[in-house]
């Protein structure tokens, strides 16, 4: 008995530890890639760029002023070489505050629009620079502008269809911003993105909050049954709940290594072949079979229809588990007795197919939308069914759709639910 119990522990221990090698070895390889690849060989960006203002300061001074015919020629094309020579987004002021050039990353980054700053931090620093000399050093964050936005959340209006119309987010920026004055009249900002290290911050600490308590959850319930078996005079019912506690938990491991490893498989472009020709209701229907029990216990429905001619290229496998990851969270966030509904069709232009997945459940908060298809995030909107999740549905969601040349997108309020749209390109008939 204390052989075999001895066995089912240490198997399970093993499981465990190596649950939390893989999530742990993926998160550092695939996160910290990142960072690297902003290295900048031990320069900063500020010295970087003092540097090249320096020399165009320089240089602009040792131009002849007095040659008033080339002065605004000349002007505009040292402007023009500034911009190049400098490593990160810039802007020109003029002294009516007018851009007069700007790199198109300022407008992504919704600092200038309509040739005009409108940030007003930088703006107030562009004034002050002008009127009064140095340099301004500034830390903000911006919205890019709902135009490049590439996540669905803002139209009340619906499609042709009837179903919800899909919009667009505006994404938080956070910038490095250097003001500086390069002659009387013109001021250039500079715009340093380091949005991608703020958000591999927030990774690291969504996933510490989220996922490190299921790594260390087993290894507690592993000690607890051990310390019940070591007590001796044991009681069968104890013993009983501290193994399903295991079982339970372990089964949590289980599911993150899964979903780490779908991760790890949507990352390589799907390449179209004769070989991987799907029929896109096809595979709706078989993701909607395996959801149907999870529906059944709580006298929740899955409504499917669609266009039965509508075909991909991809890996079924991948495309089964976004649909079904949809389909999970559609489940889960709607109450009891809610029917979910699939819809698949062409898009207007007939290129891709769309895959819809339609809740009336809870909605999800307009500042959660903007990360939720981030690895390890959570929204804050949680139940008894959501809260032992760490945070990968969407992402897989999002990478298969990647992977497969195609997008997703998100439309929802609060207390109205969430449609979820999942774009692949359609595999052109021979």
């Amino acid at each position: 008995m204390h052989i075999e119990t001895s066995a089912i522990i240490a198997a399970a221990f093993a499981l465990f530890a190596l649950g939390a090698l893989v999530g742990l070895g993926i998160l550092l390889v695939d996160a910290l890639a990142p960072l690297f690849t902003r290295a900048t060989g031990g320069t900063s960006l500020t010295e970087r760029i003092g540097d090249v203002l320096s020399r165009w300061r320089g240089g602009h001074r040792r131009r002849d002023v007095d040659d008033d015919e080339e002065d605004d020629d000349d002007l505009q094309d040292s402007t023009a070489a500034l911009l190049t020579m400098i490593p990160a987004a810039a802007v020109v002021v003029d002294d009516e505050d007018e851009v007069v050039r700007a790199n198109p990353d300022a407008y992504r980054l919704g600092v200038v629009d309509d040739d005009a700053i409108v940030s007003v931090p930088i703006a107030e620093a562009v004034r002050d620079v002008r009127a009064n000399g140095g340099r301004r050093t500034l830390e903000l964050m911006t919205r890019t502008p709902r135009r490049f936005g590439d996540v669905a959340d803002d139209d009340d209006a619906d499609d042709d269809d009837g179903l919800p119309h899909i919009g667009t987010v505006s994404r938080p920026n956070w910038l490095n911003v250097t003001v500086g004055r390069i002659s009387e009249g013109l001021v250039v900002v500079l715009l340093d993105d380091v949005s991608e290290s703020v958000r591999f911050a927030q990774v690291r600490d969504d996933f510490i909050a989220n996922v490190s308590q299921r790594l260390v959850q087993p290894s507690d319930e592993l000690k607890h049954l051990a310390a019940t078996l070591e007590r001796g005079g044991l009681d069968e019912r104890q013993i009983a709940r501290d193994a399903r506690n295991v079982r339970r938990t372990i089964g949590y491991i289980d599911h993150m290594i899964g979903d780490l490893l779908l991760l790890i498989k949507a990352q390589e472009q799907v390449v179209p072949t004769a070989d991987n020709v799907l029929n896109v209701l096809a595979e709706v229907q078989a993701a909607v079979d395996v959801a149907r029990p999870l529906a059944a216990e709580h006298g929740q429905r899955i409504a499917v229809r669609g266009d039965d001619t509508l075909v991909v290229h991809g890996e079924s496998e991948q495309i089964r588990a976004a649909i079904g990851k949809l389909l999970d969270n559609a489940l889960r966030y709607s109450p009891g007795g809610a029917t979910i509904s699939v819809d698949v069709r062409a898009s207007r232009d007939g290129r891709d197919a769309v895959i819809r997945v339609i809740d009336r459940g809870c909605g999800i908060p307009g500042e959660d939308q903007q990360r939720i298809f981030e690895r390890f995030y959570r929204g804050r909107v949680q139940n008894e069914r959501t809260g032992d999740g760490a945070g990968l549905g969407l992402a897989i969601v999002k990478h298969v759709a990647l992977t497969h040349h195609g997008s997703v997108q998100v439309w929802s309020r609060p207390g109205q639910g969430s449609t979820f749209t999942l774009v692949l390109p359609m595999a052109k008939r021979e």
